[in-house]
């Protein structure tokens, strides 16, 4: 009878703290128009794509750099990824096609208003980055490293279909439809 007890005590300690830890991650809302990002790419997908002469050579694509990524980590991982591109991707790469560039600024500024919320989660403790994570993001730094500049920068943003399916699968209902908050 006491071990049931006991049994029945951790049990619903645990409950508890998971269910802390889901409101926790819930407060972590990506209150953005993923489709109008997604619309953005699509409308450059062939120009970037075609600039791309390493047709078999990835950078997001291995399966344990994204595909591997636990819920538990999404959030760190998301928040590593819009600084990959922030930093470097949007800032490596030179576009002379201003409709093109209009495109990629829409886009970059989405990432820096999601990086912004991201980066308050993980200020506030409710974004934690784990060895997993870490390792990924190290994996697809090194991915791009080894990759000339201007070449990385055009297959990553070739690629970035492969994150933004990754957010949506990963972030699916903390984005609002009509950019608003949640």
């Amino acid at each position: 009878m006491k071990a049931r007890c006991v049994s029945l005590c951790l049990l619903g300690t645990m409950l508890f703290l998971c269910s802390a830890h889901a409101r926790g991650l819930r407060r972590c809302l990506i209150s953005i128009d993923m489709h109008r990002i997604e619309e953005s790419f699509r409308g450059i997908k062939k120009a970037i794509q075609a600039k791309d002469t390493m047709q078999n050579v990835t950078i997001l694509s291995p399966s344990e750099s994204l595909h591997s990524i636990k819920p538990l980590d999404a959030c760190c991982m998301t928040k590593n990824l819009l600084a990959f591109y922030v930093d470097r991707v949007f800032k490596d790469h030179q576009e002379l096609d201003p409709q093109i560039l209009r495109k990629i600024s829409s886009i970059a500024n989405s990432f820096l208003y999601m990086q912004k919320t991201l980066q308050q989660c993980h200020e506030q403790r409710l974004c934690h980055c784990r060895q997993e994570a870490t390792n990924a993001t190290r994996i697809i730094h090194d991915n791009y490293d080894q990759l000339e500049v201007r070449s990385a920068a055009i297959k990553s943003l070739g690629e970035l279909d492969i994150f933004l399916a990754w957010i949506d699968k990963n972030h699916q209902g903390t984005s609002d439809a009509s950019g608003q908050g949640t």
